[in-house]
């Protein structure tokens, strides 16, 4: 049997051919465009999702046995809003997460709503990302636009939708929209009433790992598929990366150095932290979770050697930076705000402590340095309610740097696992998909027989002092610049 995840991201969708024994027969991506319409926007079609995913799937499986396939379902890019009107058609662009356009409706909520409502009504506060606020602007700005609404849906979910023609979402993206009830799972019916939207605008809720269609029947004929392959509910991204790398149960951790960065803390019982720094948000093994989000992490990278050294030798600039734990220059790695544990959509990055012999080596080091330290305050946010785990694994695309790997196991001294499938969000789909199937019995049951750790970093511990006083000088440079970036 064969199993497809599909891990929709923010510049490409990626696709996953994974065997009932965990092997990958094969990977597909098909990029698509981002568009900045206007400073701090961020936008894209939903078309081009449905478009390059059809055609990921038909090479996907061009040369195994279609009939083999059983199941389909998706790791997705979080808190985007898609917007249908009563035909079901695509309202505007999605709005999505690294948009940050809505910093009055964010404030609205958090200060006029109140914090701690929010809190009590989702487990979490506003965050500019999320999907609520973008609902408040879209009916602050374009009133014509929000009154044709008849369903509201997240990026993987129309994907979805045009496959199934259900309109379906799972309880792990929805958290982030700060519509749903995290602790109980259930649409929180104030929070709609805030938001001027119904429940019957909503997709239905399911478990990441249940089945919620399957193929229409002309989708399955254009694709040569089986007409009774299912269709999973699937996870958001970091979710379902969580369940790639085996970081489903009680106590594990992953760490996600992709465009964006996240450290996830999994959990059997529901926890909110005091000052709502982390998000609290249900898992893909029907479990919780918390979760702290950097918008900008590996993105840091591809920007500072891409846009501003103009090369694409990755490997061979990281052979140039000197030794670790002796860096004097910071870089604050905020380049379209930040989320965790900062919630400022205003503050930017910055390199501080240049002299006239730093060297590009030593502005690099800082950019993996500065997106180590950005994850390390999340993680002493999860230590300050005691959720201390002495371990990860890590996925995404900077996680393929063995150096980087070397400064986060150091910076944040953890034992930091790779595994042998990398595809963290595609895996994890795939792997949602077979226990839909009914191939295992649990998520759990699922991971524990396909995900394999090939690798550990551990952490030196001469260079986690070093780090710890590197850090200490590193966390006083947001609250010094807080201010001059908000005016």
């Amino acid at each position: 049997m064969l199993y497809i995840g599909v891990d929709l991201g923010t510049s490409a969708v990626k696709l996953l051919l994974m065997g009932e024994d965990g092997a990958v027969e094969k990977i597909v991506s098909k990029e698509y465009a981002l568009s900045f319409p206007f400073p701090g926007w961020s936008e894209q079609n939903p078309s081009d999702w449905w478009k390059m995913t059809v055609e990921g799937l038909k090479e996907l499986t061009e040369d195994c046995s279609k009939d083999e396939i059983r199941g389909i379902s998706f790791g997705g890019q979080m808190h985007g809003l898609v917007a249908l009107d009563e035909n079901d058609e695509v309202i505007r662009p999605a709005i999505l997460w690294n948009d940050g356009r809505t910093s009055k409706e964010t404030d609205y909520l958090n200060d006029v709503i109140g914090k701690d409502k929010l809190s009590k009504l989702t487990g979490n506060i506003a965050f500019a990302g999320f999907t609520a606020p973008k609902l408040l602007w879209m009916k602050n700005n374009e009133p014509e636009n929000f009154a044709r609404i008849r369903k509201i849906m997240l990026p993987k979910d129309y994907v979805a939708y045009k496959l199934t023609g259900v309109h379906s979402t799972d309880y792990s993206d929805a958290s982030g929209m700060l519509l749903l009830d995290v602790e109980n799972k259930c649409w929180s019916q104030e929070m709609l009433e805030i938001c001027g939207i119904s429940e019957d605008m909503m997709p239905k809720l399911y478990e990441s790992y249940e089945m919620t269609g399957k193929l229409l029947p002309e989708v399955a004929q254009e694709l040569g598929f089986p007409k009774d392959c299912i269709v999973a509910a699937g996870a958001g991204d970091n979710a379902a990366a969580a369940v790639g790398t085996g970081a489903v149960g009680a106590g594990k951790c992953n760490l996600s150095l992709g465009t964006s960065g996240t450290i996830f803390l999994t959990n059997d019982k529901y926890a909110v932290d005091p000052n709502n720094a982390l998000h609290s948000f249900d898992h893909a093994d029907g479990n919780y979770h918390l979760m702290g989000c950097m918008l900008s992490a590996a993105s840091c990278n591809k920007w500072w050697m891409e846009d501003i050294l103009q090369s694409q030798d990755f490997v061979k600039e990281q052979e140039n930076l000197g030794a670790l734990g002796e860096n004097n220059v910071f870089f604050l790695p905020y380049l379209m705000g930040e989320r965790s544990p900062h919630n400022d959509p205003f503050v930017r990055s910055a390199f501080i402590g240049m002299s006239m012999d730093t060297t590009r080596g030593e502005m690099l080091q800082a950019v993996f340095e500065g997106v180590a330290f950005g994850l390390r305050d999340s993680l002493e946010v999860a230590r300050s309610i005691g959720v201390n785990p002495d371990r990860t694994t890590i996925c995404g695309g900077g996680a393929k740097s063995p150096l980087w790997r070397q400064i986060v196991a150091n910076v944040m001294n953890l034992k930091v696992d790779t595994v042998e499938v990398e595809e963290g969000p595609a895996y994890g789909g795939a792997i949602l998909a077979a226990v839909a199937d009914g191939k295992f019995q649990s998520v759990e049951e699922a991971v524990q027989k396909l995900v394999r750790i090939k690798d550990t970093t551990e952490p030196d511990q001469i260079l986690v002092s070093k780090y710890q006083e590197k850090y200490d000088k590193f966390i006083k440079l947001y609250p010094a610049l807080k201010d001059f970036y908000k005016a």
